[in-house]
C-alpha cells in the first residue's frame, strides 16, 4: 500500500452530476451567467495524459483518444465538427485552448481494486509529471467508486504539488448505471421515460463516457482551479457544459435530448463529425457572448 505522504491534495473537486437532472428551461436559460472569478484559465497547448484503469479494448481506447484529438483538429471533418464545438471555449476571456493527446498508461491489473476512493484518483492521476497538462484518470464498466452513480459521474479538480495540474475521472457506466451516466443511450433510470437514442460508435458506455469526457474537459479549461467561470455555489459550481445539462439539439426539454443528426445506415443519432470518420454526440455549451445554451444543431 502507498504511504499517505505520496498522496497529493485536491485543491477544488467538481463533478459532472448524473445526466438525468431536468434540463434548463426557457425562463432558467435567460438567467444563466457564467460569471468569471478571475482565476487563471487553461489556455494555449495543453497535453491530455491518460491512464486507463481496468480493461478497455483497443477499440474503446481509440474512440476516446480519437475525440480528444477531434477537439483541436477534424481535418476533412464537415460541419458540425467536433473542434467547431470547441471552439467557443475561446469566447471564455479569449484566446484558444489545443488539446494534445500526451502519455498514455494502461493499468489493467487493477492494482488499487476494483473499487476507487477520492485519494486513489487523486494517486492515479499523479503518475504523470508534466506541465501544462490534463491528468486523467478513466475507470472501466467493472470499477466502482466513491460516488459513482450516487451522485456523479465524473470528476474534475487540481493537484496541489510545486504546479497546480488539473486532473479528471470518467467511469463507463455501462454495467452500473447506464440510465444515469449514459443518457440518452439508454431508457433513463428516472423521470421522463423515451426511447434511447442508438450510440454513435454502438458503445453505449464509451460514448457515454465521451459525453462526460467533453462536458468535463470544457469545465477544466474554462474553471480550472475553481476561480474561472461558473454560477452558484463554488462547491457545486454550473460550468461551461454542467449548466445546460441534458441538451444535445434544438428543441430539447426535460427527457428528450433535442433534435439530431441521424445516421441512415445504422440509425444512430450524433451531432458532431470527429476525426477518422468517427461520429459523436455532444451536449450543448454556454456561449459567453449570448448567454445561452449553444447547441450543434
Amino acid at each position: 500500500m502507498v504511504s499517505s505522504n505520496c498522496y497529493y491534495l485536491a485543491l477544488v473537486c467538481c463533478c459532472v452530476l448524473l445526466l438525468l437532472n431536468p434540463t434548463v428551461g426557457e425562463q432558467d436559460e435567460q438567467n444563466l451567467v457564467l460569471q468569471y472569478h478571475k482565476g487563471a484559465l487553461l489556455k494555449g497547448r495543453i497535453t491530455v495524459n491518460l491512464l486507463w484503469y481496468g480493461s478497455f479494448t483497443p477499440i474503446q481506447r481509440s474512440t476516446i483518444v480519437d475525440f480528444i484529438k477531434s477537439l483541436s483538429s477534424s481535418p476533412g471533418a464537415p460541419l458540425p465538427s467536433v473542434a467547431w464545438w470547441w471552439k467557443t471555449t475561446e469566447k471564455y476571456n479569449g484566446g484558444s485552448t489545443t488539446l494534445v493527446v500526451g502519455k498514455q498508461i494502461l493499468q489493467q491489473t487493477y492494482s488499487l481494486g476494483k473499487y476507487l476512493n477520492g485519494t486513489q484518483l487523486l494517486y492515479l492521476s499523479s503518475r504523470f509529471n508534466d506541465l501544462n497538462a490534463i491528468n486523467v484518470v478513466l475507470t472501466s464498466n467493472d470499477v466502482g467508486v466513491d460516488g459513482f452513480c450516487r451522485s456523479r459521474c465524473g470528476t474534475h479538480g487540481s493537484i496541489n504539488g510545486k504546479a497546480r495540474i488539473p486532473y479528471m475521472w470518467v467511469g463507463n457506466s455501462e454495467a452500473q448505471c447506464p440510465g444515469q451516466c449514459a443518457w440518452p443511450f439508454h431508457q433513463p433510470a428516472y423521470g421522463p421515460q423515451t426511447p434511447p437514442l442508438v450510440a454513435p460508435n454502438a458503445d453505449v458506455g464509451v460514448d457515454g463516457m465521451v459525453i462526460n469526457i467533453a462536458t468535463l474537459l470544457a469545465g477544466t479549461v474554462t474553471n480550472p482551479f475553481n476561480e474561472g467561470f461558473y454560477q452558484g455555489p463554488p462547491t457545486a459550481p454550473l460550468e461551461a457544459v454542467s449548466a445546460c445539462t441534458g441538451i444535445f439539439g434544438s428543441g430539447a426539454y426535460p427527457g428528450y435530448p433535442g433534435r439530431v443528426l441521424l445516421d441512415k445506415t445504422t440509425g444512430a443519432s450524433y451531432n458532431a463529425y470527429g476525426g477518422n470518420g468517427r461520429k459523436y454526440l455532444l451536449p450543448a455549451m454556454w456561449d459567453p457572448q449570448t448567454s445561452a445554451c449553444k447547441t450543434q444543431v
